[in-house]
């Protein structure tokens, strides 16, 4: 059995991981809504394009789905601190 990925797809898996290091040390000055817009967003993103097989329009459409549903999240604490006031 042969188990070890084609030249090209490790240097695609390689550019993906570094990609995603790179996205995720940029959210390092966002607020956490801001954080949570941008995974939802991500997430979306993946998720539509797998429901859709790889459709630009699911893929975009997912993306916008999953960034308002990220940005609608809030932790505990949030919620604690925006009912103390």
């Amino acid at each position: 059995m042969n188990t070890h990925l084609p030249f090209e797809s490790r240097w695609l898996a390689l550019a993906a991981s570094l990609t995603l290091v790179a996205s995720l040390g940029a959210c390092a000055g966002m607020s956490r809504q801001d954080q949570n817009t941008a995974i939802g967003a991500g997430v979306g993103a993946v998720g539509g394009a797998v429901l859709t097989d790889g459709s630009a329009l699911g893929t975009l459409g997912g993306a916008a789905i999953g960034g308002v549903i990220g940005n609608q999240i809030e932790t505990d604490e949030e919620r604690y601190r925006r009912n103390r006031r």
